[in-house]
């Protein structure tokens, strides 16, 4: 059953600047339950700095010239409220920047958040159908992926959730080269319609 309360949460940019970076952070604001709203906002806040502390790794240096970190609402509506987050760093003396990506999808009324296994049902084998499915993209869509690496999706894959559609997708270099970008893969919620938890983020998406 639904929760009643299923608005968009209202959401607010803070802004914070250190040297030559810049993080635009997403805030929900004005929640009716005050420990939500900080569960989530807390959530997002460490994601957008986890993505920063990889950079450092990534790129193997102490210093970049450059850091904007950027997010995206993707949904916000049935209690559900999906959000990417970018960082993007530049390092003097490198060729280019670097561009990571993380997300986030909660269920704003009770403040959980979900894995990818949340949107199906107990003991589905929901791994083979995505994975058959991404492959199908990348063929029909001629991805230029890395001939060595194959393409699977983990268990614990990244994704994010677009109205209807579910939204798979790797980081730069993983399966494919720098020029292509961050590769995504939708798939719309009636290719899995079978194997969805009707409660789960995905379920509430489908028409009733």
């Amino acid at each position: 059953m639904y929760a009643s309360v299923t608005l968009p949460v209202t959401v607010r940019t803070r802004v914070e600047k250190d040297g030559g970076a810049v993080f635009y952070i997403p805030e929900i604001i004005g929640h009716w339950n005050p420990y939500v709203e900080r569960k989530v906002n807390w959530h997002m806040y460490e994601a957008i700095r986890k993505l920063s502390e990889r950079q450092y790794e990534a790129q193997e240096t102490d210093r970049f010239s450059e850091m904007i970190a950027t997010y995206e609402i993707k949904t916000n509506e049935r209690n559900i409220f999906s959000v990417t987050f970018t960082n993007y760093a530049y390092a003097d003396g490198f060729a280019h920047g670097l561009t990571l990506m993380d997300s986030l999808t909660f269920n704003v009324e009770t403040g959980k958040e979900y894995r990818l296994k949340d949107l199906f049902q107990p003991r589905v084998d929901y791994v083979s159908r995505l994975t058959e499915l991404v492959k199908a993209q990348v063929e029909a869509r001629e991805v230029p992926v890395f001939p060595e690496t194959p393409v699977v999706v983990d268990k614990n894959q990244a994704f994010y959730i677009a109205d209807q559609t579910l939204v798979l997708y790797y980081q730069l270099y993983e399966i494919t080269p720098y020029y292509y970008g961050i590769p995504t893969f939708p798939i719309p919620a009636y290719q899995l319609e079978n194997l969805l938890d009707e409660d789960g983020p995905l379920g509430r998406m489908l028409p009733t």
